[in-house]
């Protein structure tokens, strides 16, 4: 796979670098992107097969929210057929390995976590990227994580574990920090199997009674974006662990979503409640700019309309790689970056600078702001 394959046409600095679930960890983990979730009774062997979705790279096949109880069986055949074909069809040559999305699924508790997994054979693992956990804390991870690594040693595979932060306790003042700290233990001794740490946007807003509209970000939601922030504080350090941003719940299906005229100045634009494309989409592309501000890699998305806006502002403009590239080839210091309008602080500016090249490894580098409307749109 490759992020921005669907855009022939888009000028790159740098292409994208190709990827797989055997990708090297420290490079996948910034891969995710647009992650789409789906109920996991959803048939989606033909859009998968018909690329019905163009530039989904990620996928998530959900037991738990996106799922009634009582279908969670008929959820867990449907996967399980889903992998069949998939290795049915692979065999037939009627699809390429590369052309499969990373599949993760979101199991609904330890107990049917433990169930699934049990429905899984050998052959079906090399298209089992990861397994989410919800409401993932410190009292239920490590028996999430015992159980993954019991599944590695089983299939001899690489299948990596990414816990959903979303519970009460995390959004509850008083117990947020201990709780966190309690779930970085658990992650720090299982840190070659955590893939990705994300965060939920939706359930921290449901124990405050909010909901942000559409012309807001869940930075505006104070005590929301109060979890947000202590998230980051935590597993963000030193690039420790690669944290996406939560989703963005409202889109239009129009198939006219496109600027008219791109901007040259599409960030200050959207600040200023400039309409590009339409209130949705705005929105979103408000909201990923504040989650790159802040540290986020990726984005949950519940739509596929969303995927070629969160993987396309991913993409680094030429200034701001070769500023990484700067700070990372020189051995200290401050120096004058290369575009002439900023300091490149040596010390202080490298794990940043650690960070913008690996996203332009996994979502190429382009020439400037001005390029990213090309990355919105299918050729």
């Amino acid at each position: 796979m490759r992020h921005h394959a669907n855009q022939p046409g888009s000028k790159f600095v740098m292409e994208p670098e190709n990827f797989d679930k055997y990708t090297q960890r420290d490079m996948l983990r910034y891969c995710l992107g647009a992650t789409m979730y789906m109920p996991g009774t959803k048939d989606f062997l033909q859009p998968i097969l018909t690329k019905k979705y163009p530039g989904l790279t990620s996928m998530v096949m959900c037991f738990e929210d996106a799922c009634r109880e009582e279908l969670v069986g008929e959820a867990e055949r449907n996967v399980i057929h889903l992998l069949d074909e998939l290795n049915a069809e692979l065999e037939k040559g009627s699809i390429g390995y590369e052309e499969i999305p990373l599949i993760i699924f979101r199991v609904r508790n330890i107990e049917q976590f433990r169930h699934f997994s049990a429905m899984l054979r050998p052959e079906h693992i090399h298209l089992v990227t990861a397994f989410n956990f919800p409401k993932f804390n410190a009292e239920n991870g490590e028996a999430y994580f015992a159980h993954l690594e019991e599944l590695n040693a089983r299939f001899g595979e690489i299948i990596y574990g990414m816990p959903i932060l979303e519970s009460r306790e995390m959004a509850y003042l008083e117990t947020r920090i201990p709780e966190l700290m309690g779930v970085k233990a658990i992650l720090d001794r299982h840190r070659d199997l955590v893939l990705n740490v994300r965060v939920g946007g939706t359930d921290w807003s449901s124990v405050f009674g909010v909901r942000r509209g559409i012309n807001y970000t869940i930075y505006d939601i104070m005590t929301v974006a109060d979890c947000l922030k202590d998230v980051l504080n935590v597993f963000s350090r030193h690039n420790d662990y690669s944290v996406s941003g939560p989703v963005w719940e409202y889109f239009r299906a129009a198939k006219s979503m496109k600027f008219d005229e791109a901007p040259q100045t599409m960030n200050r634009s959207l600040f200023k409640q400039q309409t590009l494309i339409n209130d949705a989409v705005d929105g979103l592309l408000r909201e990923l700019l504040l989650d790159q501000a802040n540290g986020f890699i990726g984005k949950t998305i519940i739509h596929p309309t969303h995927i070629p806006y969160v993987n396309g502002m991913l993409a680094v403009t030429r200034e701001v790689y070769d500023d990484a590239l700067q700070v990372l080839g020189t051995s200290g210091g401050v120096v004058k970056s290369s575009s002439g309008n900023k300091m490149n602080e040596i010390g202080p500016h490298r794990c940043w600078a650690e960070k913008i090249v690996m996203r332009a490894k996994a979502y190429g580098v382009i020439e400037d702001e001005s390029r990213y409307p090309t990355l919105f749109t299918a050729d």
